[in-house]
């Protein structure tokens, strides 16, 4: 049996004024746990995306017509609403899964010895970042789904997995100055891949206002652009994406470059063309919800791949003074 520290009133009062540091001076997590609140607190943020996306997709958007209440006189779904309050408000719960995630990891954070004060950071900033993203939602559901909110909410989203997916890598790393594993054309290639990407999702997400997808089965207003060409133009960008991963690919192949630059961009190129064959299947065959929720997903997963791939440019070794020390060498024959 494990013995339960006795806390008296001094340890009380310090755990009220700051308890992450009360917790970080009688609580030191091995690596692989901060490496895997780090991983939760991204796949939480993967998972409120799809959940969000079925919302819309079911027509629960306004299962809950109100916020931060369910309606004006409860706070919880209620049987009168049925199956669409019951989806909206369970995404609403997911929230709270999200953010206990991300205290996780900023817990996790900032108990790591030594501490790592940008992995603490980088914590906070998702924290405040769900934050946001919460109120921006109630703003979504006061509006009746304004699609361009839906649109920001979504983006929102987007940033939320980037900063995850930046600590997960850094929870990997060094806290030494980075090293670039590649030139800076290669470097300025990748720059190119993520500006590209980030246009590629934002651009989805005016295909998804202007779609038929409104999120709700009453009458809401659409972006008034021809869905058509709005469509097109996505796919256009989608193939200057996989160009630019095939041309990185073959830049990497033939500057015979590290091995990890290399098998994030291949494994970016094999995510890129099942999404783009999810995407012209859901096109031709109207729109089905299953599809457009696999896309989704989809486009979170090429997201994080996409950074993995800017990450892996360079490496960051650990500080000298958190090597492990080695044992002493002992020599055969030797003498005390």
């Amino acid at each position: 049996m494990v013995r339960v520290p006795t806390l008296n009133r001094a340890d009380a009062e310090a755990a009220l004024r700051n308890p992450l540091a009360f917790i970080a001076d009688r609580w030191t997590p091995d690596p692989r746990t901060v490496r895997r609140a780090a991983l939760a607190a991204l796949v939480m943020s993967v998972v409120i995306v799809v959940t969000g996306g079925a919302v819309r997709l079911t027509g629960s958007g306004l299962g809950c017509p109100t916020w931060p209440t369910c309606t004006d006189d409860s706070l919880t779904t209620t049987r009168a609403m049925g199956f669409h309050g019951i989806i909206e408000f369970g995404n609403r719960m997911l929230t709270y899964v999200l953010c206990a995630a991300v205290g996780w990891a900023i817990i996790a954070a900032r108990s790591e010895k030594p501490w790592r004060r940008s992995l603490t950071r980088l914590g906070w900033a998702q924290f405040w970042v769900v934050m946001g993203n919460a109120v921006l939602g109630g703003i979504v559901v006061l509006v009746g789904l304004n699609p361009y909110t839906v649109a920001a909410h979504f983006l929102l989203s987007t940033a939320l997995i980037a900063i995850a997916t930046v600590m997960w890598q850094r929870t990997r790393e060094g806290d030494e100055a980075p090293r670039p594993l590649v030139g800076k054309a290669v470097v300025q290639l990748v720059w190119f891949l993520v500006a590209a990407s980030a246009l590629l999702i934002a651009v989805g997400t005016v295909v998804t206002g202007a779609g038929p997808h409104a999120g709700d089965s009453s009458e809401v207003a659409r972006m008034p652009i021809d869905w058509e060409t709005v469509s097109k133009l996505h796919a256009v960008l989608a193939w200057i994406v996989v160009t630019l991963t095939f041309a990185l690919w073959f830049v990497l192949k033939a500057v015979d470059a590290p091995k990890a630059p290399l098998a994030r961009t291949r494994e970016l190129f094999l995510i890129l063309l099942c999404q783009g064959a999810i995407g012209y299947v859901q096109y031709f065959t109207h729109l089905p919800e299953a599809l457009v929720a696999a896309h989704m997903l989809g486009s979170t997963v090429m997201w994080i791949w996409v950074l993995r791939v800017l990450l892996a440019l360079r490496e960051r070794p650990e500080a000298p003074q958190d090597l492990p020390v080695p044992p002493a060498e002992v020599t055969v024959g030797s003498r005390a």
